[in-house]
């Protein structure tokens, strides 16, 4: 501790002699080499067992903290992620990430997208299908946008490329799980383990961006 106080000094004492943006860039990498906490801001269990699945090989520990931040109406996931990093660092002063992301099926026009979740809860998965019905084109994508504050924010992104089964299939996951069958399986999310979704999962691909951040201490 001792030494990342000298070393804060030190660089106290050069602000004025090099540049902000790396000053800030050096400490990102001390809080992240002795970082042994992380919060994960969300109130989604499945997304919290995913998160600690990927993360659980490394000497941080996952913790769930459930604060409510207003997402904005906009068309781009990352915007989203950036409000809520920068609604939540004005409450919230320690290491912590959000996560966000939407179901894009071509057939709908990109529909429903970063409005997922809101059209999750008002049709749920039989409203998406029926939307569906007739229609030959049932490829989709789903995107993750994952959002870390570590003394300034930082976005990681993953994509899982797939389509929309005909039918509910599967008791596992949450949300669009049972509906999305990725590339190169014939499962839905739904009829997949955490572990096995995580290979395939865009939140696993956002997720593994973050770890080698994670592990390096630089993006």
């Amino acid at each position: 501790m001792t030494i990342i106080l000298s070393f804060w000094a030190s660089l106290s004492d050069l602000s004025s002699a090099i540049n902000f943006d790396l000053r800030n860039f050096f400490i990102r990498v001390i809080v992240t080499i002795f970082m042994k906490e992380l919060y994960f801001i969300t109130s989604n269990k499945g997304k919290l067992k995913e998160a600690k699945e990927k993360i659980n090989h490394l000497d941080i520990e996952i913790i769930q903290l459930k604060l409510d931040y207003p997402e904005i109406q906009a068309s781009d996931l990352k915007e989203i992620a950036l409000y809520g990093l920068d609604f939540c660092s004005e409450r919230f002063k320690s290491p912590f990430f959000l996560e966000d992301s939407g179901l894009f099926i071509e057939e709908l026009n990109s529909f429903p997208g970063p409005y997922s979740r809101y059209v999750h809860e008002t049709i749920g998965n039989d409203g998406i299908l029926k939307l569906l019905l007739g229609a030959s084109n049932r490829n989709a994508y789903f995107k993750s946008v994952i959002g870390l504050y570590n003394n300034g924010p930082i976005i990681f992104e993953g994509v899982s490329k797939g389509k929309i089964s005909k039918e509910i299939r599967g008791k596992g996951g949450f949300g669009y799980d049972p509906i999305f069958m990725p590339e190169n399986s014939e499962k839905t999310f739904g009829e997949m383990s955490t572990e096995e979704k995580n290979s395939y999962s865009h939140r696993g691909k956002a997720l593994d961006n973050m770890v080698k951040y994670l592990e390096n201490g630089v993006e």
